[in-house]
């Protein structure tokens, strides 16, 4: 029953019994047999995955598919949708990370004792690693209302203010609860909070103590103390701890994932399991989230400091509290406005290190979740341009002490809630937009927040630092004042030079030295000398003006261009010099050809008869080693991303191994040299090691770029299209005859990379010299 619930689309079929999709179209009208369709659209129909397996092996047609791919399909055809799926598998691969004796004893048997016997399992490690929650004592084996709201979760990630209408606890007016997500306030024996829910209390310690609890609010009559009536708004949903234990029904679809995630998870460890699920979750849907990348996330954490408890409360999938250095008796605190990505993100901090976790699900500025909370950093990645975020419910908030925000100014109003939650002296770290140094509607904001000490400094980073990535965003550094500064000044940063190419990225270790360095002076001094074009310190009263304009590019003088016309001279001689090569290396008349009819092989049949290797990208490593991204193999730089530091086992490359991007729709392989050897692969890559006695890398590579050979191995979705390597086609030729072909495909390799290189120098000429003329460095004669 369980395996019939789970549903796979005819790609899916396909990428099963490594064919396309044609081909499973054929299936369907040749073979009478074959799997009636058991849901989707007449244009897109879904089959149940277990009697589509059982007909493919019947047939002989069954691929060997590895084990992540299989647990990828059973997950995305989960009969409650992903994000239902993901979090039940996030339970139990904690169970079996905490508690691995305990998941052998439950699943050793059917699908049905797993499901009956695994809740009372679950409620005991989340009650341990997340504190008891009211209506989980009891309930664990009963049956409750259906899984995650799936609409939560594709309000995307930073969606803490995207309104009211959050699946929470049951309150007065008797809403529905979400199962995953527990009713109101996790310690049935702290003070009376919620009125509609008398024991309950807001903010366990993960330590035992009682913290955090409020006086009344979030009751049928106020918001953060403030009644209703006084500004006509209605009442906010309260926010709900989570994650909350499924029932036995709500896990009996789950088994055969379960039971494929505990295989993955023997195999690559239970952590690497979880963020493989989840990173493949996010990959599949770029639109619906938001997402802080790790270069980024780790800055943010630095320029926060240490910190024993850290706030998130705009968590979306955990970034920000992933990248915190962990301390001992440390507390993390989540929010979000979206259920399942809330209890997402408990079970991924929960995976990642024993600190104490509390999740809660909720709209974060209408219903704050921890309102009592003093932590010593907050780290928050807040939506951008919300106009609904509760200005007209909040005009009276507490929190607003340097002034009411506009309704255009919602991220002046997550600002303000970070430093309500700090403790004296502690420090919060922002992602904001460009727009909110310099908008007027805020500038009165600003200059409280100036005057009284609380903003520290602001740095601009570089285009395609974070999504959106056509705007520079900026990263705000903030300090609740114990004492106003008698002189104070502001940290103004722009980092806009370390800008990369295309879609890569900026510089980040760049970035990350130009910023820290410049804090850290800052720090220790409360000034910095001026750095032009990079850095400098500016006094408060310099910026108290009509505008309050915080834009670091409008305070800090042009970078010196020192001998400017000498380096251009030198740019000149060498785009020269490789134009030269690039004439050198243009590849002789082609010389026509019969068309040639060889027979023919794929990827996937070289890789089960052990001709070649093939290794996916991963999600980190033991040690922090470049790492090789997809856009370094597009435009064939050197390696210059970076993974977080995890248990995972790096794949790293080898000179030999091939290497191609699966995601973008460009015929594009690259043979990794000596200079890229070591590195690690980076997600969306595929590495193709093959065995040199019966491959030729440059003659597989060669082969991979032709486009038919790609068009035939993609798929596409409305937003991107998707290489499956595995359906990559190759001829059958003797080794000799490879390695003809491969010198052939080598020689055009280096005058590519000869092209690229011209390129880039004849750019930077250009950009030079348009510099130089306009800031007077180069005379127009």
């Amino acid at each position: 029953m369980q395996d019939n619930a789970t549903e796979v689309t005819a790609a899916g079929i396909a990428r099963l019994a490594g064919v396309g999709r044609a081909a499973v179209s054929n299936w369907r009208r040749r073979h009478a047999d074959f799997p009636k369709p058991v849901g989707g659209t007449e244009t897109s129909p879904s089959f149940a995955l277990a009697e589509v397996e059982a007909w493919l092996r019947k047939q002989g047609k069954l691929a060997e598919v590895p084990l992540r791919e299989r647990v990828w399909q059973q997950l995305v055809g989960h009969p409650e949708g992903p994000l239902t799926a993901l979090v039940h598998a996030g339970c139990a691969l904690l169970l079996i990370h905490e508690r691995p004796t305990v998941w052998l004893d439950a699943s050793a048997g059917s699908d049905a004792r797993l499901a009956a016997i695994l809740p009372g399992a679950l409620e005991q490690v989340l009650t341990a690693r997340f504190g008891s929650v009211p209506g989980r004592e009891g309930r664990a084996g009963g049956s409750a209302g259906a899984g995650v709201n799936e609409s939560g979760g594709a309000e995307g990630v930073n969606s803490a203010a995207a309104g009211p209408g959050v699946n929470a606890g049951p309150i007065a007016s008797g809403v529905k609860s979400d199962p995953l997500v527990p009713d109101v306030n996790p310690d049935p024996k702290a003070p009376d909070v919620n009125h509609a829910l008398p024991t309950a209390a807001v903010n366990p310690s993960p330590t035992g103590q009682a913290v955090n609890t409020p006086p009344a609010v979030h009751n049928t009559a106020a918001v953060h103390g403030t009644p209703a009536a006084a500004t006509g708004s209605p009442t906010s949903t309260p926010a709900t701890p989570t994650p909350r234990t499924p029932t036995g029904p709500q896990l009996l679809p789950s088994a055969t994932l379960l039971r494929g995630a505990a295989e993955l998870a023997a195999e690559i460890g239970a952590r690497q399991a979880f963020e493989f699920l989840l990173g493949r979750h996010l990959d599949a849907n770029p639109r619906q989230y938001t997402l802080t990348p790790a270069e980024l996330a780790g800055l943010m954490a630095d320029l926060a400091g240490p910190a024993r408890t850290v706030l998130d409360p705009a968590c979306g999938t955990g970034a920000l509290l992933r990248a915190v250095d962990t301390r001992p008796d440390q507390e993390l605190y989540a929010q979000d406005s979206a259920p399942g990505l809330a209890a997402l993100t408990a079970l991924r901090l929960a995976l990642h290190s024993r600190a104490g976790v509390r999740g809660a699900a909720g709209d974060t500025l209408r219903a704050d979740a921890y309102p009592e909370l003093r932590a010593d950093a907050v780290l928050c990645h807040p939506p951008f341009n919300e106009r609904n975020w509760g200005h007209d419910e909040l005009a009276y908030d507490p929190r607003w002490e340097y002034g009411f925000p506009a309704r255009t100014e919602s991220e002046l109003a997550w600002v303000q809630h970070a430093l309500a939650r700090l403790a004296d002296g502690g420090s919060a770290v922002l992602l904001m937009p460009p727009a909110a140094a310099s908008r007027r509607s805020g500038r009165r904001i600003r200059a409280d927040l100036l005057r009284r000490g609380a903003l520290r400094a602001v740095a601009a980073l570089p285009v395609g630092a974070a999504p959106p990535y056509n705007i520079p965003l900026h990263v705000w550094v903030l300090r609740r004042p114990e004492r106003t500064p008698a002189s104070p000044e502001v940290l103004l940063v722009d980092t806009g030079r370390f800008a990369g190419e295309g879609r890569g990225g900026p510089d980040w270790p760049a970035v990350r030295e130009a910023v820290l360095d410049a804090w850290r002076a800052f720090e220790r001094e409360g000034r910095l000398a001026q750095r032009p074009g990079l850095a400098r310190s500016v006094p408060v009263i310099e910026l108290l003006d009509d505008d309050v304009d915080l834009a670091p590019a409008r305070h800090l003088p042009p970078a010196a261009v020192a001998d400017g016309a000498e380096q251009l001279t030198a740019v000149r001689e060498r785009l020269g010099t490789t134009l030269r090569l690039t004439g050198e290396l243009t590849p002789p008349p082609a010389a026509p050809a019969p068309g040639a009819r060889w027979p023919l092989t794929t990827i996937g049949e070289l890789a089960r008869g052990g001709a070649l290797l093939m290794r996916t990208g991963g999600n980190g490593g033991h040690a922090r080693v470049p790492v090789l991204t997809d856009h370094d193999v597009l435009v064939g730089t050197a390696p210059s991303g970076a993974l977080p530091e995890s248990e995972e086992e790096a794949v790293l490359t080898e000179p030999g191994d091939v290497v191609v991007p699966v995601l973008g729709g460009g015929s594009v392989a690259r043979v990794i040299d000596d200079a890229t050897g070591g590195a690690a692969l980076g997600r969306n890559l595929v590495l193709l090691r093959p065995d040199r006695t019966a491959l030729d890398p440059w003659f597989l590579a060669g082969f991979l770029r032709g486009t038919a050979n790609n068009r035939q191995a993609s798929s596409y979705a409305s937003t991107a299209t998707r290489l499956d390597v595995r359906r990559l086609q190759l001829p059958r030729l003797p080794l000799d005859e490879q390695r003809r072909y491969g010198a052939r495909f080598r020689a055009l390799d280096e005058f590519e990379r000869a092209l690229r290189h011209a390129s880039r120098l004849g750019e930077q000429l250009v950009r030079g010299m348009y510099d130089g003329l306009t800031d007077g460095t180069v005379a127009p004669d």
